[in-house]
């Protein structure tokens, strides 16, 4: 796993008031639990953008005064509106305590069904797992080289060694599905199949009287 380093300073205290002039100021109120006790710190908003803004997974260094903690974060809170990030809550990392991640998803592989007129349907584009920091992945590799119309990859399906995957287990990850052109295509075919011994049968009919009428004049010149 990647790993950040970022910069805070302690806060004074926990509450709203601070917290609300902080953010006025550029700055992110945080907090780090899960050791021996809470540490509440904030840092500008620009030092978590490496952090937030990326596909990666990181594990974060905080250097809060005098104190460093290896830690990972757990939730963000955005502004409804504006989008800002409002607040950021860390875990702690100890080496013998397992991680609750959701890490992304990366697709390799070409799938048959593709070639035979099939679309991919990504269903997981992040998996939740749980592992101990040293077995946590970076990403996690699916292949769908083996899959044709109407097959698909499932959570069970996915083995890491040390890692324990939360995602319900027959949950679909990817799959290849049929397109709604090829559907489509068959109907018209259909429909003007049908429609040409209708058309046939209309013109007999059609042709049937006249030629009545024509036998029935000579009869009268008679």
């Amino acid at each position: 796993m990647k790993e950040l380093v970022i910069t805070g300073t302690a806060r004074q205290s926990a509450g709203k008031k601070e917290a609300n002039q902080l953010r006025k100021q550029g700055f992110v109120p945080c907090n780090i639990y899960g050791g021996a006790s809470q540490t509440y710190f904030y840092a500008h908003a620009n030092d978590f953008k490496n952090l937030i803004y990326t596909p990666d997974v990181h594990q974060v260094n905080l250097k809060v005064g005098d104190k460093s903690f290896n830690a990972y974060m757990q939730e963000i809170q955005f502004h409804p509106i504006t989008d800002k990030i409002m607040h950021i809550d860390f875990v702690e990392v100890t080496g013998e305590k397992k991680m609750k991640m959701e890490i992304p998803v990366k697709v390799t592989g070409v799938a048959p069904g593709v070639l035979q007129g099939g679309r991919i349907v990504q269903k997981l584009r992040k998996m939740k797992i749980k592992a101990l920091p040293k077995d946590m992945p970076d990403q996690i590799e699916v292949n769908i080289s083996s899959l044709n119309i109407g097959q698909s990859v499932r959570v069970n399906q996915i083995q890491l060694p040390g890692v324990e995957f939360l995602n319900t287990p027959t949950g679909v990850i990817i799959g290849v599905q049929t397109t709604r052109v090829v559907v489509e295509e068959v109907k018209p075919a259909a429909a003007t199949t049908a429609a040409a011994p209708a058309a046939g049968a209309a013109a007999t009919t059609a042709a049937a009287p006249a030629a009545d009428k024509k036998a029935e004049k000579p009869a009268a010149k008679k």
